[in-house]
């Protein structure tokens, strides 16, 4: 077996976004390029690694083992890239970087000690706040970073005007129902009185609810409505409706009362980091504050590969 390691990107493309048209749009390639080297490496491998549904591309077994195997060169490149980057000198400034509740409690807060000892030279000041205004205080100066989700299946082809925007992990959804609803799968939410509980209409779930809804024809009402993840569990599991919520906001989270079901095809939740370009300094703190944070994300997603396994 002669496996090309470059066509391993598109396989991983096709895993994170759920379907060859999003990998393609990821990829900025056509959608019959991508299929052209996933036909390739399945003939490198003598080995089917996607089926398609309606619902978008699911990979088979021996697809998932080789997308884990591109995980782990990602992983691989980053950490050298890392490596390469600390080796320089050090790095004086303020770093003010701002995002939105699961990230900054799962990635973000617990690792900032740790970063304070490899950083010396940076102060850290961490915001939470909505995505919008994120953007007005990251234009205005007040932030240097901001965090941001989108939904993978409507990410614009470019950032907003003068903003580079860096990629920072590709998450599932998962549907989360009340504990006993007995759905394992998500065709089968049209036979369940489930209303979903709603969140922030401009939000990225609500546009990922809105798009399964459409896809297997429920018409369900949205009752409710929250802002926290924790308030959304606490609805679920009080049998109030169902929603759903990206894998990151669920880590540590008390799931009592709830059950989740995997839902294939839908995309994937897409966190970011924009910046505006400000200078060298500027531009030297935050590649090294990044560099830290892809190494956190490595960290947590090649976790809950193992918990997965």
């Amino acid at each position: 077996m002669d496996i090309d390691p470059r066509r391993l990107r598109y396989l991983l493309a096709v895993a994170r976004e759920g379907g060859v048209l999003a990998a393609a749009d990821d990829l900025q390639m056509t959608p019959s390029a991508v299929s052209q080297q996933i036909t390739r490496l399945e003939r490198e491998t003598d080995r089917v690694l996607i089926t398609r549904t309606t619902n978008g591309s699911v990979l088979t077994h021996e697809g998932q083992i080789l997308a884990e195997a591109a995980q782990q060169i990602e992983r691989a490149l980053a950490e050298a890239q890392l490596q390469l980057e600390r080796g320089e000198a050090e790095i004086h400034g303020t770093m003010r970087l701002g995002g939105f509740q699961s990230f900054l409690s799962v990635v973000i807060a617990p690792m900032l000690p740790e970063w304070r000892h490899q950083l010396p030279g940076i102060r850290f000041e961490v915001v939470e706040a909505d995505q919008e205004p994120l953007m007005r205080s990251l234009k205005d100066g007040e932030l240097d970073a901001a965090i941001v989700e989108l939904d993978s299946a409507d990410i614009p082809k470019r950032p907003p005007a003068g903003i580079v925007e860096v990629p920072l992990l590709d998450e599932p959804w998962k549907l989360v129902v009340p504990a006993g609803t007995l759905a394992t799968d998500v065709t089968e939410l049209g036979r369940l009185p489930l209303p979903w509980v709603g969140v922030e209409p401009s939000s990225a779930t609500a546009r990922a609810a809105a798009r399964l809804s459409r896809s297997i024809g429920l018409n369900q009402p949205i009752v409710h409505r929250y802002f926290g993840t924790q308030t959304a569990l606490a609805l679920v599991a009080a049998g109030e409706g169902m929603t759903l919520i990206p894998m990151l906001a669920l880590r540590g989270m008390p799931q009592d009362g709830v059950e989740t079901v995997d839902v294939p095809g839908l995309g994937t939740r897409r966190v970011v980091l924009r910046s505006y370009a400000r200078g060298k300094h500027a531009g030297a703190v935050l590649d090294a504050v990044l560099a830290l944070i892809h190494e956190a994300v490595l960290k947590i997603t090649a976790d809950e590969a193992a918990q997965v396994s």
